[in-house]
């Protein structure tokens, strides 16, 4: 396994792309790994890639189409994104996507040789969604180790999550500190054919509050 490569879970979102940056100051070769799940805001596939290409990474694109199981605001079209806060967890859960792209991430790092995976989950400014929390990840962690090739030949696979404890605002001064340009990331969950954000689905609002409170300027294009 190649101890300095590191493959990241890349939606050309906020977080992943702090997660990015993370890893490259931390000296880590970095591949990324977008999955497009035939999700409603599809426009950040193009995001992401722009993005890989602009900073000169390898990258891959893992399609899948989680339509199929339905039952969120981002995976069936009959079903409305929340504008509105909601008791306990919001339509805009995806049924174990976290365990779903962590499970496809695990098999590229072992395909790839790579034994440290990072993921943008976290846990402060977030929708409630079970798959955020650190007990999940480490959980998710020893069940995989358990159950790869990489694990049971000692060569174990990392998942990082330096987002997790940090809020929004946190996690924009972390990145500007890093030099990115957060007018070239999306966040929201019903972006229009333009790239342009609703500003009042749960995704933007979090942005927005954490760029306020951050005192840094918003550059997020909204519809309105």
């Amino acid at each position: 396994m190649a101890s300095n490569q590191a493959l990241i879970l890349f939606s050309g979102g906020l977080d992943s792309t702090t997660v990015l940056h993370h890893a490259i100051s931390k000296g880590y070769e970095c591949i990324g790994l977008t999955i497009d799940y035939n999700q409603r805001h599809k426009y950040e596939i193009r995001i992401s890639q722009d993005y890989l290409q602009k900073l000169q990474l390898n990258g891959y694109i893992f399609n899948i189409d989680l339509t199929q199981i339905g039952g969120s605001a981002l995976t069936d079209n009959n079903i409305s994104v929340p504008t509105s806060k909601v008791d306990g967890i919001p339509v805009t859960y995806v049924p174990a996507r976290n365990t779903i792209f962590l499970s496809i991430a695990a098999a590229y790092a072992e395909k790839l040789n790579i034994n440290n995976i990072f993921i943008g989950v976290n846990q402060i400014d977030y929708s409630g969604y079970p798959d955020c929390r650190p007990e999940f990840i480490k959980s998710f962690s020893k069940m995989i180790n358990l159950g790869t090739k990489a694990g049971v030949d000692g060569d174990k696979l990392n998942i990082y999550t330096p987002l997790i404890d940090m809020s929004k605002s946190e996690i924009i001064n972390y990145g500007y500190s890093l030099g990115i340009d957060y007018s070239q990331t999306v966040s929201c969950y019903q972006l229009d054919d333009k790239g342009r954000a609703c500003g009042i689905c749960d995704s933007c609002k979090f942005r927005k509050e954490g760029f306020r409170l951050s005192g840094i300027n918003d550059p997020t294009i909204y519809k309105n």
